[in-house]
């Protein structure tokens, strides 16, 4: 696999853009990309053109994650209000709000099936996990520390701050980062935690898990490593270095062979997982890549792959594959 650069839009939001996702094609319309930022929207852009084919208001602080329901039907949006913005994608008629208080809503993503959307809880300690059905919280999956660890200073109870969330192709098992650089998964259909991964000691800002491997999961960290673990087996696999700061967001391609990755460093980074090595950077952004996300298969007429960047210096950029 190999990215070339297809178009960027500079100032594409008013502020920094922390967020990107692709909505899945429908029946009556191609994937589109979302973005949320900083400047408190987020936009909708044709997926070619990158022509905005919509801008939502309706936070009052930044956006920071984006997620679509796997129908491309609804999407949703967080912020640093405490709000998550639930929304239909052709329209933006608001279809739910779901409050939090204060710093306990981050990175959030819906399951495959589509049925439950999970929350990264931050200051919670927890995620949270609300049914698309009723938009009811039906459970809190709360991260408990590490044993022999000490006690809890704070009044979050486990001392963990939960940045990233991410579901198993399966949607069996949940993954959890946070601040400390711990990863906790879970047993959803019990909402019982299992274990944790260990090997990396600074934040993990972004988790996806392999589409054609549930077992598999890719961490992105401050610490600057990607980590690739064997998940049930709770064994780190890999680890691929190259970036020179944080690494602030990962994907992993629909076949599974490649992975995306966003860095302060301010390049996006393409790995081969079968190599676990880095074979291509690229240095189209001006400032810290807060986000990579691959175009989901499907929908009429695509023929090649394609990925979309957003970064601090408010642009976006799209990159074609095959």
């Amino acid at each position: 696999m190999k990215l070339a650069g297809l178009k960027s839009v500079e100032n594409a939001h008013e502020e920094s853009i922390w967020a990107v996702t692709w909505v899945p094609a429908t029946d009556s319309r191609p994937a589109l990309l979302l973005t949320g930022s900083l400047d408190e929207t987020v936009k909708l852009w044709r997926p070619d053109e990158l022509v905005c084919e919509g801008t939502n208001t309706g936070h009052c602080l930044g956006v920071v994650s984006v997620a679509a329901h796997p129908s491309g039907v609804i999407a949703a949006s967080s912020s640093l209000d405490s709000f998550v913005r639930v929304f239909d994608v052709d329209t933006n008629a608001t279809i739910s709000t779901l409050e939090a208080p204060p710093s306990e809503v981050w990175n959030m993503q819906f399951d495959p099936k589509g049925t439950i959307l999970a929350v990264a809880g931050g200051g919670s300690a927890s995620v949270k996990l609300w049914d698309t059905a009723t938009w009811q919280l039906i459970a809190t999956l709360t991260v408990p520390r590490p044993e022999g660890s000490s006690k809890p200073s704070d009044k979050s109870g486990s001392g963990k701050f939960v940045l990233s969330v991410a579901w198993s192709s399966d949607g069996r098992r949940l993954a959890c980062g946070s601040m400390d650089g711990m990863i906790s998964i879970f047993d959803v259909a019990r909402a019982k935690f299992l274990h944790h991964l260990e090997g990396h000691f600074m934040p993990v800002r972004s988790l996806v898990y392999s589409p054609v491997d549930p077992r598999v999961l890719f961490s992105a960290s401050d610490d600057g490593h990607l980590h690739m673990y064997d998940s049930e087996g709770k064994s780190l696999v890999g680890t691929m270095s190259g970036h020179s700061s944080w690494v602030l967001s990962v994907d992993a391609s629909p076949d599974g062979g490649a992975i995306a990755t966003g860095s302060s460093d301010r390049t996006v980074r393409l790995w081969d997982v079968g190599m676990r090595a880095a074979v291509q950077t690229m240095s189209n952004h001006g400032d810290q890549v807060w986000g990579v996300a691959f175009r989901p298969p499907g929908g009429t007429g695509v023929r090649v792959g394609r990925l979309a960047s957003v970064s601090d210096d408010k642009s976006i950029s799209l990159y074609d594959y095959s």
